[in-house]
């Protein structure tokens, strides 16, 4: 091996690779993997560098391989790199060893538009130190994510984990190296800014894949689509099929839908058309189709071209809905253009929507668009790539834990995910605004230098940027644990199962091909935690928690009711997982048939909630809550298995409970030696977590009315009075009704009666066992 090595090394071996991309983290780091055989190969160990020549030749250290890459022919290249050798993924690079100059005099310039740079070069020297560089190439100041492994040579460790020079990552031209070819900074460099942006010699400066997390699987698709029919057209005419035409992108707003499609047009060297909606109606007639036509015209005459038309909705309304004749022959004429479409085979019109349905039926085909693509709202892992990608220039202090981030921001899309960032940035900066002199033009280096976005800074950006998917609906990240909830064990232990585990774990259900429960039905007295429970469990989950009251979704005008249900269950889909939780839930789903408010309403209400929970559309990592102290008022339908799978009583607490409960409650009271909470639950048989906390408060009062604004401790006398005055909500009558109840309920599901009425004689009992 060391012999062949030797020989590649003298005769300049060159090895021919294919291209794969690098993982987001390691974007602007200068850095190649190659595989242990092909640096064999060619000669080279970690840290040096390799010239890489596509259409272009650029340079980049060597880094050991991803561990499933070991063997293979690939070289992994960011998307800078992958713009600098002008090649895309999965074409073919040419690999040499290089050796790399010092270099006497470096000048950079602002790779992108209506930037503006001044500041010492001394921070542009720290941060490209080591990297090798060639004129004409695009590099980025590199910023936190930071490669850490910690058996690579020294000189590149300290090129990867080089400070970052800015807030935000800043994208530079390389002007001008001396000497030329292939040059590395050093101490004895000199470095130097241009303030102004200096044309790129590529429009890859802009957006790449590097820059868009957390969409594997789209960007996979989309390439296949709209890449291969623009690079290889003769595949299809080999094959003797039309090309694709047309790629529909629709999702939720803030999915990075723009962005992608502006990513593939760079990755893939086509020339770049946009059409947004409202430009494109002109108030003369003819005039919206003339200039979709020039827009058309001047892609093809510029192919390979992606025609980019933004909120299409907009422009290309279903026909049968709108009034206006300049609208139906706007559509009319996309509809021709695009069917046109077969004499220009390096043309792909990629549109984007978060209205797919208000779009007219027609474009909706084969032969116009092709493909329809989700852009959904990102999981954990899409997530924390997407807050990688926007904290890359960030100096991030060693508390901040971004995959902590990603963990707690559920729900959230990508133009969420880059407006925590910036407000977090906003924090960092507040806190040094005392250290500031706005006198002077420029800030002090020491100032720049100290410079930290901490874990509270985010923290406190969370306060303020909430998903953009849940604006209408009150999403909260619940703060009670289980901790804070006592004497309910039994319950606790049948939702931990039954919620928490399933959206912590759905790998074990999926291994036993077992589905988890859609919905739990809390019943019980009033006051004994039913609301608690919910939030805890979504807490402990980690999920989102959406609670709404039943009147909230009860709606006076025809279908609105049934509407709201369905918005619900979808904002639900879109952040998951998710608990939903409906309080009161028998006023909104009353057995149908017994007479209880207005039947039509309640009966399509019933209707729709039952279509969500096991309709066409899978509640996956969406958990539906309900609780109710009549459950017997509740529709048959609901309870079975499927539905409300678990029938959850929460009754009163044991002693044990009260005691715990009561723990809970004095947690933050300063109580006298001769308090004895042991006594307090023994002599509170029946009453529930609400009744507790009100003897705590009382005997809090209590003790306030006694020694006035002075008092420093809660005494047992206190609790003695509060005791007198306070009263079980739950009476003995209640606890025997909720017992005969437990039986009936499953009863009911198994056996709801002739066309899914009621069984009159099972609910009868309750109201004749309160009049004895």
């Amino acid at each position: 091996m060391a012999d062949a090595a030797t020989e590649a090394r003298t005769e300049g071996r060159t090895v021919r690779l294919q291209v794969a991309g690098a993982r987001q983290e390691e974007s602007g780091h200068g850095i190649a993997r190659i595989s242990r055989h092909v640096m064999s190969q060619l000669g080279v160990t970690e840290g040096d560098v390799i010239e890489i020549v596509g259409k272009r030749a650029t340079a980049a250290r060597v880094i050991q391989p991803y561990p499933e890459d070991e063997g293979l022919e690939l070289i992994r290249l960011d998307g800078l790199q992958r713009a600098n050798a002008d090649v895309g993924s999965g074409e073919h690079v040419e690999v040499r060893k290089i050796d790399s100059r010092p270099a006497q005099r470096v000048v950079f310039a602002p790779a992108q538009k209506d930037l503006r740079l001044q500041g010492p070069a001394v921070a542009l020297k720290r941060n490209f130190a080591g990297r090798p560089l060639v004129t004409g190439d695009l590099v980025a100041t590199a910023g936190q994510q930071q490669v850490n492994r910690t058996d690579m040579p020294p000189q590149l460790r300290q090129m990867l984990n080089a400070p970052a020079f800015a807030l935000t990552q800043i994208r530079l031209t390389v002007v001008s190296t001396s000497p030329k070819g292939v040059v590395h900074i050093d101490e004895n460099t000199e470095v130097e800014l241009r303030p102004e942006y200096e044309e790129p010699r590529s429009s890859r400066a802009d957006v790449n894949y590097d820059d868009v997390g957390g969409m594997g699987d789209t960007i996979r698709q989309l390439r296949e689509m709209v890449e291969l029919p623009l690079r290889y057209p003769e595949l299809f005419t080999r094959l003797g099929v039309d090309p694709p035409k047309g790629v529909l992108l629709h999702g939720p707003p803030g999915t990075g839908k723009t962005r992608l499609a502006r990513a593939v047009a760079n990755e893939s060297d086509a020339s770049f058309f946009t059409i947004n909606g409202p430009e494109i109606m002109g108030s003369a007639y003819g005039e919206s189709e003339k200039r979709l036509r020039e827009v058309f015209e001047e892609a093809t005459a510029n192919s390979p071209s992606i025609i980019f038309i933004d909120e299409i909705d907009s422009i290309a309304p279903k026909r049968s809905e709108v009034h206006g004749e300049a609208e139906k022959r706007l559509v009319a004429q996309l509809l021709t253009l695009m069917d046109g479409l077969h004499s220009r085979s390096n043309l792909v019109v990629i549109a984007a929507t978060n209205r797919p349905d208000a779009i007219d039926e027609a474009l909706r085909r084969p032969g116009r668009f092709d493909r329809e693509i989700v852009v959904g709202v990102p999981d954990e892992s899409g997530r924390r790539e997407i807050l990688g990608i926007h904290t890359r220039g960030m100096p991030l202090a060693e508390d901040v834990d971004l995959q902590e981030l990603a963990r707690t921001t559920h729900g959230f899309v990508g133009a969420d995910l880059a407006a925590l960032a910036r407000e977090a940035a906003i924090e960092a900066v507040r806190r040094i605004m005392p250290r500031l002199d706005f006198e002077q033009q420029t800030i002090p280096q020491d100032v720049l230098d100290s410079l930290r976005v901490e874990r509270d800074d985010f923290l406190e950006a969370l306060k303020r940027v909430q998903p953009s998917a849940m604006r209408e609906v009150m999403v909260q990240a619940p703060t009670i644990g289980w901790a804070d909830i006592g004497g309910l064990d039994e319950a606790q232990e049948k939702l931990r199962e039954g919620v928490e585990l399933p959206l912590k774990n759905p790998e074990a259900f999926h291994r036993l091909g077992i589905r988890p429960a859609k919905g739990f039905l809390l019943y019980g007295p009033p006051g004994t935690g039913k609301t608690l429970l919910a939030k805890a469990v979504a807490k402990e989950a980690e999920a989102n928690f959406i609670a709404i009251k039943s009147s909230d979704l009860l709606s006076k005008w025809y279908g609105e009711s049934e509407q709201q249900i369905a918005r619900l269950f979808a904002r639900a889909r879109q952040v998951a997982p998710c608990v939903v939780f409906i309080d009161e839930i028998d006023s909104l789903v009353p057995a149908r048939g017994s007479g209880q408010g207005e039947p039509n309403v309640t009966a399509r209400v019933v209707n729709t909630i039952l279509a969500e929970m096991d309709g066409l559309e899978e509640l996956q990592s969406v958990v539906l809550i309900g609780a109710t102290n009549r459950p017997n008022l509740v529709d048959p339908a609901l309870l079975r298995p499927g539905r409300f799978d678990e029938l959850v009583y929460v009754g009163t607490p044991s002693m044990s409970g009260r005691e715990h409960i009561l723990g809970i409650h004095t947690r933050n009271m300063p109580l006298a030696p001769d308090v004895d909470l042991a006594l307090v639950a023994r002599a509170t048989d029946r009453f529930t977590g609400a009744d507790l906390e009100d003897v705590v408060r009382r005997a809090g009062l209590n003790a306030i009315r006694r020694g006035g604004g002075n008092v420093d401790q809660v005494k047992a006398s206190d609790f003695d009075e509060a005791l007198e005055d306070s009263r079980a909500t739950v009476t003995e009558q209640m606890e025997e009704e909720y017992g005969r109840m437990k039986g009936e309920l499953k009863k009911r599901a198994m056996n709801p009666g002739p066309l899914g009425f009621i069984v009159p004689g099972m609910v009868q009992p309750t109201r004749e066992s309160k009049h004895g």
